[in-house]
């Protein structure tokens, strides 16, 4: 089966090395540089949260972010062993801690994960202590309170897109970036000069790159700075509960941390503005007040594809398979999309080597 896939981000990557390991001949376009991808894939942190995001998102949001904690274990022993690189997937879990005055929001994010997982809920999170905090992470000694989950994961996932990259070259796909396309069943229509190109199946992971055929789709913007210091570190994903901010800290192997993240309704991408700058910088000095001198080594803003319910999609017509909608999602819930556009296709990923 010819398959062709518009869209170079996570979603397309993942597709295209999954249909081509189930024998699929697959060509992958992408309108901005494979090498660099301009979409939200590149800015987010990485995090595998499954239990974080089911207080505020639907719990197919969770469902999937379980089963593709059970997929990304598999997929990147394969990547690794293909690619002879790691990719620091790392389940350590994650915490989530608030300072004394911000403890009635600690408890209230333990009461909703309780109503919502049931007695499940109790082999989910841990209740900590001023010794259970800095049990797990010693730079957060001075929080007295802290929830440590165990079912969630991050990964590199800069890394992970290069490796990506690498092992559909390896694979054989095609590869052609810096074309823009239109999907249509059973083809694409490249921007310049209107050519198009048929295969047997078309697979749209454009993200906002879809807005003007994807229904109802809109860009929500996210910005996120990344910081370095040498006298902080952590172990795993660390958040923050704060009354005024959202905040989570991510620690890298290159030794910064990814600080996020921001969210506004607006398909603004100018730079970030001045007051998220300040909000985050806050958030981030009450988690612990040596990022006082931390050195803002970066700052991204992005536009996260979002339905109005916030849950992905997959929509399948003959010859046309559309996959968006991961919104703050796509770590999270990418491989799980990943096995429904495979479904969609008629293909087996799950193969014997692994």
């Amino acid at each position: 089966m010819r398959i062709a896939i518009a869209g170079g981000g996570l979603l397309g990557r993942l597709s295209a090395w999954r249909l081509v390991l189930a024998g699929a001949e697959v060509t992958l376009f992408e309108a901005g540089s494979l090498a660099r991808p301009a979409g939200a894939c590149w800015t987010a942190a990485g995090m595998i949260s499954p239990l974080t995001e089911l207080i505020h998102s639907p719990y197919e949001v969770y469902r999937m972010g379980l089963e593709s904690l059970q997929l990304w274990p598999r997929w990147i022993d394969v990547l690794e062993r293909a690619s002879g690189q790691p990719l620091h997937f790392r389940r350590n879990g994650s915490m989530v801690v608030a300072h004394q005055c911000d403890a009635a929001q600690l408890d209230q994010f333990q009461r909703d994960l309780q109503r919502t997982l049931g007695s499940a809920a109790t082999k989910e999170m841990t209740p900590l202590d001023a010794a259970g905090v800095s049990a797990l992470e010693p730079d957060l000694q001075h929080f007295s309170r802290g929830v440590y989950l165990r079912n969630e994961a991050d990964l590199d996932n800069r890394r992970l897109l290069g490796v990506l990259l690498d092992e559909l070259r390896r694979l054989g796909v095609g590869l052609v970036d810096e074309t823009a396309v239109d999907c249509e069943p059973h083809a694409v229509v490249l921007h310049k000069g209107g050519e198009r190109r048929t295969f047997d199946l078309v697979i749209d992971c454009r993200g906002m790159g879809a807005k003007a055929q994807a229904r109802n789709l809109r860009g929500v913007r996210g910005e996120v700075m990344v910081v370095e210091t040498s006298e902080v570190s952590f172990q795993r994903p660390v958040r923050l509960m704060h009354p005024r901010y959202k905040l989570y800290a991510v620690p890298k192997p290159d030794g910064t941390t990814v600080i996020g993240a921001t969210e506004i309704e607006s398909e603004d991408l100018s730079p970030i503005s001045l007051r998220s700058t300040m909000e985050l910088s806050s958030a981030l000095y009450a988690l612990h007040p040596a990022f006082a001198e931390s050195r803002i080594v970066e700052t991204s803003v992005n536009l996260r594809p979002a339905t109005p319910d916030n849950l992905p999609f997959v929509r399948i017509v003959e010859g046309l398979v559309q996959a968006n909608g991961l919104y703050r999602h796509g770590y999270l819930c990418g491989p799980a999309l990943v096995r429904r556009v495979a479904e969609a296709a008629g293909l087996v990923t799950e193969v014997t080597t692994e």
